[in-house]
Parts: structure tokens; sequence; C-alpha cells
């Protein structure tokens, strides 16, 4: 049996339904069709649409074949899956299979996900031409739940979409996308209000499409490394300006980061890239770990990566990782040695750079300390004062004490000079652990005295009779030395070692304290308490008058962070700066927080004021002017009424006076909540109850149509509050929509929200102008000022704001204006199940 070659996989990818991916799909096989290649159709879902219709219709009339569908029954309604089995009779050479991440109906022998049906078409030789949205890819599930609170529950392993071999994008811009489904090109009419308000916002749609075009770009730069691998190349393509900027630790990082920044902009998609070679002991000259961590964050903040290599070669480490990521240009700074420094040392690390960098661009940059030498380490002691002593005198008394003890009559013949030279060298390690290399120094010179004066012949005088003696003698005195060097020089390093992990952890248990928020001002005292070993930590406004050594105080912020107890050495002192900057940064947060908690009742109660003061001059008008027209016809002498007009005018009378009682009683309400006295009565509020008595208080009847609210689930709010925001929303959609158009109020939940929109079909309103609409006595577009003073919008914000909500226009797909008022609803529900979210929602989607 011979082997089938697996078949070839080619996948349109949209950001989002109705891109066009389907249409794409079926021009394609009807493009092989034309060829003369064996397509089918195995499975295209049209959604009702008349131009994916259109286009199957056209597949199907140019030869593309279709393998009917398997209907099966799933939860009582009927599915309709791709056939497998049947398109694997009839093996033509090209399937088109829709929608890669469907999920399948349960049934016999069936597998879960359509990604795997088409996986089997492919072993079994089939090529394979399908789509895809970029939402349904594992790596993005939860990255696009975040932008568009929408989990999705069908997902395909990016490993079955890396492994296509065509991966072609269909792109359409968010605002085209969003008139074809205005134009009922993608779903019905009845969905379009919810899915332009919802999934299909433009800010959806832009980040959506931007996840698509970055995930795409790195497919196609994978598979140009793959190919510059695979065929040898290791010159620079610029496909992609990539500028890489080295950085030592120095003060001059920062202005290397800004420039490589500049020239990294000045290319469209260009990259920055910062770079760190750390030495492979650890050890760099002039290094500020604290100055690299700022950088790294000014990287960032520009939009860089922040990278760490490890070579004992700088130059050839930062060409090297260049060449990994294809860089096109590095920027370096200028050298920091002086003339006489570079004369002595030779070719610095730019020098090394330009000769090894070939194609890659070199820039190297002039900084504040080029040619001013490199920054010395400060001196600082790492022996304790005990030590300091009590290595000299070992120095002096530890070969003393060998000496007596090579002496005795036991040791005296039994060692020969060799043995005795390597415990001499042995002593002088020992002293150099105590006491540093000055101390091992003394030691070396002490017993290559006494070496020469008991051991090496004429033993009793400070002569040498042999030369072979003088050469061992002067070479034990070197390797004494060397030795103890070196010893001193580990334990060197080691100290520092030491001190810096005990830095790390204590910085590192710092910003720990921090990031887990609670009271971070008195945990960060006490931390410095313990950190420090002292008896006391305080925060104080002024530094203390005291000369007392046990005393430290250190800026920290406006204030002083004072520690009590012992002295501190300039290497804790170091650490302590960085406890007090934490400290002050922590108290100006909780000050501005404080302030913030101030000043929040008073913004309430501005609103509230502000609000109060609208009202008195908008809803009083109407009903006041009415009841008194109606009175002082009454009462008029000169006009003789019949019974049934006396009638109406008192109705009209009473009916303007209870609304005139009601909003009275409102605004007292509000006014008590402005001074505190009073709370909004934020409950469950269903639509159904409050929507009914807002339209029949509007002051002349509206055509107004409702969607269904039954299943919309109840919001948190006050219900004479929300009856007046949409009696006012309304009033003001029914002024601009025009003669035979009704008003639409509908309603839909999402992420834990409702959403009532009030639809006209008016003139609309300009972008520039619906910040305008809410500030008061604007009426835009409107000369009629006979119906109030332009303050019914500005007051539906302020009111929609004290219950938590938001009001914002948008536009009515077709033209108008779209008023959507959005409130949290009541009881909030566990995850969606992905049903359908259409004009009306039984719950509020998390």
């Amino acid at each position: 049996m011979t082997d089938v070659r697996p078949g070839q996989l080619k996948i349109y990818l949209g950001a989002a339904p109705g891109v066009g991916k389907t249409c794409r799909m079926l021009d394609e096989g009807r493009r092989r069709a034309a060829r003369g290649a064996d397509v089918v159709v195995g499975l295209v879902e049209c959604h009702d649409r008349p131009h994916t219709q259109a286009a199957l219709d056209a597949a199907l009339a140019q030869g593309v074949g279709v393998v009917e569908r398997a209907p099966s029954v799933h939860r009582g309604a009927e599915a309709i899956e791709l056939d497998l089995d049947a398109l694997l009779a009839r093996r033509p050479e090209v399937a088109l299979v829709d929608d890669l991440a469907h999920a399948n109906a349960p049934g016999e022998g069936r597998n879960p996900r359509r990604w795997q049906d088409v996986d089997r078409l492919l072993t079994a030789g089939i090529d394979v031409v399908t789509t895809l949205n970029i939402q349904h890819l594992e790596s993005l599930n939860d990255v696009v739940e975040k932008i568009t609170k929408v989990p999705q529950t069908e997902t395909v392993p990016d490993d079955v979409v890396r492994r296509a071999q065509q991966i072609e994008l269909v792109d359409i811009a968010p605002q085209a996308l969003r008139r074809r489904m205005a134009h009922g090109n993608v779903y019905p009419p009845r969905q379009v209000d919810a899915a332009l308000a919802h999934y299909f916002r433009t800010g959806n749609l832009t980040a959506l499409r931007q996840l698509a075009l970055l995930w795409l770009a790195d497919r196609v730069d994978e598979a140009l490394k793959a190919y510059r691998v695979e065929h040898g190349i290791g010159g620079v393509w610029e496909t992609r300006e990539r500028v890489v900027v080295g950085l030592t630790g120095g003060p001059e990082g920062d202005t290397l980061i800004r420039r490589a920044a500049r020239i990294a902009d000045r290319s469209a998609g260009g990259e920055l890239l910062a770079v760190h070679v750390t030495r492979s002991d650890g050890l760099a000259a002039g290094t500020s770990h604290a100055s690299l961590a700022r950088q790294r964050r000014l990287v960032e903040d520009l939009g860089g990566s922040y990278h760490s290599v490890v070579g004992d070669d700088t130059a050839s480490a930062l060409v090297e990782f260049a060449r990994a990521e294809n860089a096109t240009q590095l920027v370096l700074g200028s050298s920091r040695r002086g003339r006489f420094e570079r004369f002595l040392t030779g070719r610095g690390t730019g020098e090394a750079v330009v000769e090894m960098s070939g194609d890659i661009d070199v820039h190297t940059v002039t900084h504040e300390r080029a040619g001013r030498g490199t920054l010395l380490p400060s001196r600082r002691r790492t022996l304790s004062g005990p030590r300091r002593v009590a290595g000299p005198v070992a120095g002096l008394l530890l070969p003393l004490a060998l000496t007596a003890l090579l002496d005795l009559d036991v040791a005296r013949g039994r060692l020969n000079l060799t043995s005795e030279a390597l415990l001499f060298l042995l002593a002088v390690v020992g002293v150099a652990c105590i006491g540093g290399v000055a101390s091992a120094v003394v030691a070396a010179v002490t017993a290559s005295l006494l070496l020469n004066y008991w051991f090496m012949p004429p033993t009793g005088h400070f002569t040498l009779g042999d030369p072979n003696s003088v050469v061992a003698l002067a070479v034990f005195t070197s390797v004494a030395a060397t030795v103890a060097a070196v010893v001193d020089r580990s334990l060197r390093l080691s100290r520092r070692s030491a001190r810096a992990t005990a830095e790390a952890e204590t910085m590192s248990s710092l910003a720990g304290t921090i990031v887990r928020g609670g009271r971070p001002v008195p945990a960060l005292l006490e931390r410095a308490r313990e950190a420090f070993g002292v008896e006391a930590a305080e925060l104080v406004e002024e530094p203390p008058g005291t000369s007392d050594p046990l005393v430290t105080a250190v800026p920290a912020g406006d204030a002083y962070l004072v520690l009590r107890g012992r002295p501190l050495p300039s290497a804790d002192r170091r650490v302590l700066a960085a406890f007090a900057a934490h400290v002050g940064a922590a108290v100006e947060r909780a000050r501005l927080a404080e302030a913030a908690a101030e000043v929040e009742p008073v913004k309430a109660a501005d609103r509230m004021r502000t609000a109060l003061l609208r009202a008195v001059g908008h809803d009083l008008r109407t009903p006041l002017a009415a009841a008194l027209a109606a009175i002082g016809s009454l009462r008029s002498r000169d006009l003789d009424f019949s019974e049934q007009d006396r009638q109406e005018l008192l109705a009209t009378a009473d009916e303007s006076m209870t609304k005139l009682n009601r909003l009275v009683d409102n605004l007292l309400d509000m006014s008590r909540l402005q001074a505190g006295a009073l709370t909004l009565d934020l409950r469950a509020t269903s639509l159904e109850e409050v929507l009914p008595p807002a339209l029949d208080s509007l002051p002349v009847a509206c055509a107004v149509e409702t969607g269904s609210l039954e299943e919309i689930p109840e919001v948190r709010a006050d219900p004479p509050l929300l009856e007046r925001v949409i009696a006012n929303l309304v009033g003001n959609a029914a002024r601009h929509t025009p003669p035979g158009e009704k008003v639409l109020v509908t309603a839909s939940a999402l992420a834990g929200r409702v959403e009532l929109r009030v639809v006209d079909r008016g003139p609309g309103l300009p972008a520039a102008d619906r910040d305008r609409v809410f500030e008061p006595f604007q009426r835009l577009g409107d000369t009629d000022n006979t119906t109030g003073l332009g303050l019914g919008l500005a007051l539906s914000r302020g009111l929609t704001e004290a219950m938590d909500g938001t009001l914002t226009p948008e536009d009515t797909p077709g033209g108008g204006l779209t008023m959507v008022l959005s409130l949290p609803c009541a009881a909030h529900p566990g995850p969606p199940d992905g049903s359908n979210r259409g004009i009306a929602q039984g719950a509020c989607i998390g």
C-alpha cells in the first residue's frame, strides 16, 4: 500500500463575523474548479446572508460539487453537520469546510470539534480550505474575552492553525463592517442594534483587527526566520526596522534609550530592544542595578522590550544578540574612558562592535560622561574592627608558632624543605582568610624570613648559599602573596554577593508589602525596623534635632524616615534611601486617596444641587403654566363656558397640579439627598414597571414602539428618577423624529449591565456636538424653545450618574440618534452559556 500524501490546509482568517471569509473561500473553490480540480462543498453556513448565498450559487453553477450534510437532532432541535464519512468516500481533491472552530452536535462516531474532522480529511490526502475568526484561537481566548466581555466556548488549538500551509487574512475596516451590518448583510434586522451596541463596537472591532494583524505578522516573521535558517542566510534583511540599544547601567542609559526610540519611531512598525550584557561571574565595573531597573521601566514605557544576556566579551555578545533578532541598527554610547585609559587598554567595546557589525548600522551617541573616565566604586571596609587587628597579629604570630612547632625534636629531620615551605604557604592562606591581603603580605614576608633563617642552609643566618634556595625563596614569596590576594578577592566577592542577595531579598519583601496593599505605611515602617535591626522606625514631619549616632534620618517625600537604636553604615543607608522613597510614595498615595475620599461627597452634592436647579426651571414650567391657564380661564368673567368645557378645564388644572405635586415631592427628596439627609432608594427595578408611567407622563402623545422587556433582568435604580430619565429621553427623541416614524425603545443585557436604547430617525448629531448636547441651555438643531429650556438631557445624565449609570449618544444605523442608558443589573448571575444576545435577554452576561 502506497503512502498517502497529506492534504494541504488553507485558512481564511478574519477579525470578526461578516468580514467576508466564506465568500473568499467559495471564490477560491470556484477558481480551482475552473482550473480542473475536483472541488466539493463539504459544509457552508450562509446564515441567511444574501451575498454569501449568491457566492455559493455561483460556485455551484461553475463546477463546484457538493456533499449533502448529515442531519441530527440535539436537545430537541435539528442540527446539520458535516458528513465526514460521505466526504471521505467521495475523496475529492479539495473540500470547502466552513467555520473551523465549530463544535459538532453529539452523535455516534462524530468528532467533538470540526477541526478534528478537517484533520481526518487532511490525513486522507484531501486538501481543505476553511475559515476562522481570530477570537477562536486558543491562545487569544482570554484576551478576546477581556476586550469583548463575551467568553468563547469554541476554540481551535494554535498548533492546528500553525500547521496550515497558507493563512490569508480577510481584512475590512471596522467602520465598513458596521455599515455592512447596518444594511442587514450580516445579522437579521432584529439583532442589528444589540450587535452594534455590544460585540461590534468600533473599539472592539479595532482591537480584534489588531490582534489578527499582529498574530499573522508573527507567523510571517517565523516563516521568514525559518527560511533564513534553512538557506543559511546570516545577513540582515531589513523587513522591519529593529533598533537595539546597549545598556551598561551607567547614567548615560536614559539618553541612549530615548535616542534609539526616536530612531525606531521614524519607520512604521519599528521595534525597540534594549540589552544589557552581564559577565558570567556576575560582576561589572560601574554597573548600577538601580539605574538598570529604572532604564528597564523607561524602555517598557516607550513600547520596547528589555533583554539581558550573559557574555564575557561584551562586543561579541551585543553583535550576536543583534543578529539573532535581525536588528537593523545598534545604538551605543561613547566610551567613558579617558585618553590615557584608552591608550593603556586599547580599543573599547564601541570600536569592536563597529568592526564586527557587518551590515548592521552602528550609532555612537555622545553623552555627559563621554571621555571622563569610568566611575569608580566607592571604597568601603569589608572587615570588622577585630579582624583588622587580628590579621596583622596573626601574620606575625602564626609563622612564628609554625617555626617553633617544626623546630621540635619530633619534627626536625622528618620533613624536607619543600614540605616546610608548603606548611608556611598554608599559614599565609589562613592569615589571608582572617585579615585580608595586607595581613597576608605581612605573613608572607615573616614566613619567608623564618624559612630562610631556620630551614635553608646555612641555617641561623639570613643568607643563602645555594642559588636554588634563592629561587625557591623568591617563588615562595611570590606564590604566597598571589594566593593571599586571590583568597582575599574571593572573600570580598563572597561578602558582596551575600550583601547583594540580602539587599535583593529585602527589596523584594518591600515590593511585596506595597503590592499587598492594606495599610502600607505601618507595614513599611515595621519592615524597616526588622530589616535594619533597630529599636524603632517612625515617620516625622521635621528632621530630629540631634547628633546622636544611634539616630538615622533620611528624607521620605515631604517627611523624614527616622530609625533609632544603632548607627547605620553607608551601605545600609543606600538601602534605607530606597525604603524611604517607597514610604514617601505610600504616604503620598494615602494622602491623595484621603483627599479623593473627602472630595467625592462634595462632588456628589454638587451634582445633585445642579440637578435640582435644572429641574426647577425645566420640569415645573409645563404643569404650572397649564394649571395657571386653566384656572385663569375659569375665573374670567368675560368668558361663558359650558359645563363640559368647565369640566375639561378643571381636569386640566387637576392633572397639572398632580404632576406639579409629584415633581415637587421628587425635588424635595433630591434636595434632601444633596444635603445628605436622604439616600437614594436604589432597589431592584423592572423596566416594565417604569416604562409605562414614563410614557404616560409625556405632555404630548408620542408614537413609541417598544421591544419585549419580559426577559430583561431587573436593574438597580431609583424608580421615580429612572421614570423621569426615560420620559426625558423619549420626549427628546419624539421631538426629532419625522412624522410617520416611531420612537423605538429596546433593551438588552451584557456584562452585568442593562442597556435601554431610545432610537429616533431624526437628523442625527455630529460627533463634535455630542458633549455639548448634555450642557444646560443647549437645544442643538432645534429652534423651538417653547417646550423647555434645553435642560432635559443634562438633567437625565445627572440623574443617571447618581444611580451609577451612564448615558451616551450613538449613531442610529440608517440615520438618526440613539441614546444608550446603561444601568447595573440588580442581581449578577453566573457565566453565560453563549446563548443568543438579541434585543431582549433574560440574564446579565458577566
